[in-house]
Formats: structure tokens, sequence, C-alpha cells
């Protein structure tokens, strides 16, 4: 008696080992296809957007009040229109590039849980990108294609280049610091035009945030008709209004999770691999043990079963995932 309860006790632990494998196999590999597939897709609706969106072509006087750090490929003026339509939350808003890293990424409007899972996010309460003041984006390191993997290596003086409707900027990092997630100060305005990168440190970890800043070389686009109250209306959604913002990835995603995708898809699991191992079972019984190849009936519920499982399983680690905390 003993031994079967043992035995039983052990069967489910290893299951549940099992599970969790194949859930960090899911967080590591299995998102990754899913935010190749969103970047194919991204890629497509910028270059449209590109195509339609009015332009002047940017000329490439550097801006005196900003130190000489090295060569630079492009040093735009502020000759872009500002009567572009403001980008709505998911669109596609511009093309980030940081040759030293191998960071070729569309970046999306918002940093909720849905939009960085299709690539590197802009902080909607900050500046676009280009403009004037500081305007942020945050990325995976480790899930979701993790664009932001090797930030740890760029260095002051390394150069990041961004591209949307009102021209491609360029930018040279001066500042690259490991902060608390309450520092949300990393995201204010600092007085000058620059593009602030934040992710997750270290790797694997929620611990703490690295930040990679660099400052605009020429001068900035002119904002948006329209921008200065979204982005006052963003910052109120982010908690920032009333001051209870407390973290840098905090409050963004808006909407809470629902539990109950999860719990339902959970549910289907167990009820496929209680039904798969039950007709195995019904089987054995039938069949008898002197019958040849009596293995192969008994494990043909598995064949047809297992794939099942595994495609329940995904959707139940996609509808769990989003019940974790953020690792950008």
């Amino acid at each position: 008696m003993i031994s079967k309860i043992l035995g039983g006790v052990g069967r489910v632990l290893i299951g549940a080992g099992t599970l969790i494998l194949l859930f960090v196999a899911y967080q590591l590999w299995g998102t990754n296809i899913q935010a190749a597939k969103a970047q194919d897709s991204l890629r497509g609706e910028f270059a449209q957007t590109l195509e339609t969106a009015p332009t002047t072509a940017p000329t490439t006087t550097a801006d005196p009040a900003v130190p000489d750090t090295g060569p630079v490929d492009l040093v735009p003026v502020a000759t872009a229109p500002a009567d572009l339509p403001l980008p709505a939350y998911g669109d596609p808003i511009a093309k980030l590039k940081i040759p030293k890293i191998g960071v070729e990424s569309t970046v999306v409007e918002g940093v909720g849980l849905d939009q960085l899972k299709r690539g590197p996010g802009h902080y909607q309460e900050t500046p676009l990108p280009g403009q004037k003041g500081n305007s942020a984006i945050a990325g995976h390191r480790t899930t979701y294609g993790a664009p932001f993997h090797n930030v740890d290596k760029l260095e002051v003086g390394d150069q990041m280049e961004i591209q949307t409707v009102q021209g491609t900027f360029v930018y040279v990092i001066d500042t690259k610091k490991i902060v608390k997630p309450n520092e949300v100060e990393v995201l204010a305005d600092k007085g000058d035009n620059r593009l602030t990168l934040t992710a997750c440190h270290p790797k694997y970890s929620l611990r703490e945030r690295i930040v990679i800043s660099g400052v605009l070389k020429g001068q900035p686009a002119p904002d948006l008709a329209g921008q200065a109250e979204a982005r006052t209306k963003a910052a109120s959604l982010a908690g920032e209004g009333d001051g209870s913002r407390t973290a840098i990835d905090g409050n963004l995603s808006g909407i809470p999770e629902s539990k109950t995708p999860a719990i339902v898809w959970g549910l289907i699991c167990v009820a496929i691999a209680l039904a798969t191992w039950g007709a195995s079972k019904l089987l054995d019984a039938k069949v008898g043990k002197r019958r040849k190849n009596r293995w192969l009936l008994t494990w043909s519920p598995y064949l047809i079963g297992t794939p099942v499982f595994l495609v329940a399983l995904y959707v139940f680690f996609e509808n769990f995932a989003v019940l974790l905390p953020a690792n950008f």
C-alpha cells in the first residue's frame, strides 16, 4: 500500500517537473516564434506607413549644443511635418537599429504586456523618438524575441539609429546604469533630447533595471498635433498623474488580465490527459495479457492524445504567462 502511494507521489512529481521544464522551454523559445511573426507583420505595416506619410527631406546640419562624440551617419534637422496622425496604441511607430549588438526591430506604441510580446514598446507618456525631450522604449531581454538581450554590451559612445515618419535620428550613448525598479526618474525629461532604453537586469531576473540612454545628434522633430494631450492622458493611465506609479514597468498594461482562460485551459489539459490514460487502461483490460502486439494497441491512445494535449498545453501556457510579472 505504502509503495503504491509513494509510486503515485513520484509520478506526480515527475509530471510536475516535466510541465515546469516545458513552460521554461515555451518562455525561452516558444515565445520567440510569436515575436518573429509579429515583427514580420509590423515591418510591413510600418513600411506602408512610411510610403503614405507626407515627408520633408532632412538636412544634415549638426547641433552645436551637442558635444562631438565621433562620426555620425546622419544628423537630421526638424524639417519633418507635424500634421501627421497620432499613432494609436499598438501601431508600429519606428524602426530601431543598434549596429553594435545587431538589433533591428520595429517599435510599437505602448508598453503593455500584449505589445511587448510583439517587439520593443514606446512609453506613451514620453515624446516620440526624434522629438524634443526624453523618449523611452522598453524591451524584453529573455523572451518574445529578446530584442534587448545584449544591451548590457553597449558602451558610452556607441550609436543608436531610429527611423520614424518624421525622419531618421541618431543618438550617441552617454549613460549606462543599473537602477532599482522604482527609480522612475530615468523616464523623466532631462532638459535635452535623448532616447532611453529600459530592460530587466540581470537576465532572467526582475531584481533591477538596466538603463541605456543616448543624446540626439542634431535638432529634434516637432510634436504632432494633439500629442501633448495624448501624453498627459497616457501618463494618467500609467499612474503618473496622481503619483501612484511606483515602478518603471508598473501599472503599464492598463487592463488586468483575467484568470479564467488559464483555469479553463488548465482543466482542458487535465481532461485530455485523464481521457488518454483512461482509454489506454480500458484497452489494456480488454485485450488481455496474452495477445500479440498488445503494447501497440494499449499505447495507441497516447499517439492520438499527446499531440492534442500539447496543443492545449501551449494555449494554457499562453494564458498563464500573462498572469506572471512582466519579464523585460
